[in-house]
């Protein structure tokens, strides 16, 4: 995980250095507090669901510390979230929620760090964190990508969220980092086609299977499972009797991947058919190579 950058200096707050902003918060807080026990009808009855009690900035957000230096990660997300509950206004609230994200995504509650950080880039979109708050967002979706074999939708989000990081912030760290996890979510998508592709194979569904591994073709070219995707379409063409497609689909393996066993094997199969790899340049396939290489 790559952390915020302020952590490496970040140190407690003071009583002292917390008193020159802490006081018009406090007086809002209260307000606002007084105001919801009013119109809950509770002021009268003393009982508070939430068992608020006002503390002043610095005992919270070292609270907060405190426990996240502990590995109570998911305690310290509910104290930094109470810093900007509680001191709205505060130099600390915006810091704090960024600080809540973190800490839920440390504590593997990614829908709850999400919330935090979308709601800091909200209130705060030209904020010195946001880069780290979108890294965040698109972190935590990733973490939730599953096998292949369940609906890749949250795949899909993630790599959204990764380029939109790489796209905004392309000089930070984060950008880094969010292009190695692009290349890992495109090549799990990449693998969700190639599944389907093969699921069809063997429903012979031929139009089908063929229109899952172009995509792969069209879009996923620079994955690990391009190879046999060319070959598949090799086979599949020459089932159909396309025979110029398998041969382009062939040499456009061959050309690129010349030691692949993906390639002998479409090789192999042309052969059987008294055929040679040869690439016809008005082929999508061939077209669709000459866009990226």
């Amino acid at each position: 995980m790559t952390y915020p950058s302020f952590l490496s200096h970040i140190v407690p707050v003071s009583a002292a250095g917390a008193t020159l902003f802490c006081a018009r918060s406090a007086r809002i807080a209260a307000l606002a507090v007084l105001s919801a026990l009013l119109l809950s009808g509770c002021l009268g009855r003393g009982k508070d669901k939430d068992n608020y009690v006002e503390r002043p900035v610095d005992s919270i957000y070292n609270s907060a510390m405190t426990q996240m230096k502990s590995g109570k990660h998911a305690k310290a997300a509910k104290e930094f979230e109470e810093v900007e509950r509680q001191h709205p206004y505060s130099t600390w609230a915006a810091r704090s929620l960024v600080m809540a994200a973190y800490s839920y995504y440390e504590a593997n509650k990614y829908d709850e760090a999400i919330i935090a950080a979308k709601r800091y880039i909200t209130l705060h979109p030209g904020g010195t964190d946001a880069a780290y708050a979108s890294y965040l967002i698109a972190a935590s979706q990733y973490e939730q990508i599953t096998d292949i074999g369940r609906d890749q939708q949250v795949t899909a989000k993630a790599l959204k969220s990764l380029q939109d990081v790489v796209r905004k912030y392309p000089d930070s760290d984060y950008a880094k980092d969010a292009k190695l996890k692009i290349d890992l979510a495109r090549d799990h998508l990449a693998g969700k086609e190639m599944e389907i592709g093969r699921y069809y194979i063997k429903k012979k569904s031929y139009l089908a299977a063929i229109s899952r591994f172009k995509k792969v073709v069209t879009d996923y070219q620079t994955t690990t499972h391009i190879e046999e995707a060319l070959m598949r379409l090799t086979e599949l063409y020459m089932t159909m009797g396309v025979k110029s497609e398998a041969q382009t689909a062939a040499a456009v393996l061959g050309h690129n991947y010349p030691g692949s066993k993906w390639y002998d094997d479409a090789y192999k199969l042309l052969k059987s058919g008294g055929l040679e790899p040869r690439e016809d340049k008005a082929s999508w396939i061939s077209r669709a190579y000459k866009s990226i290489f």
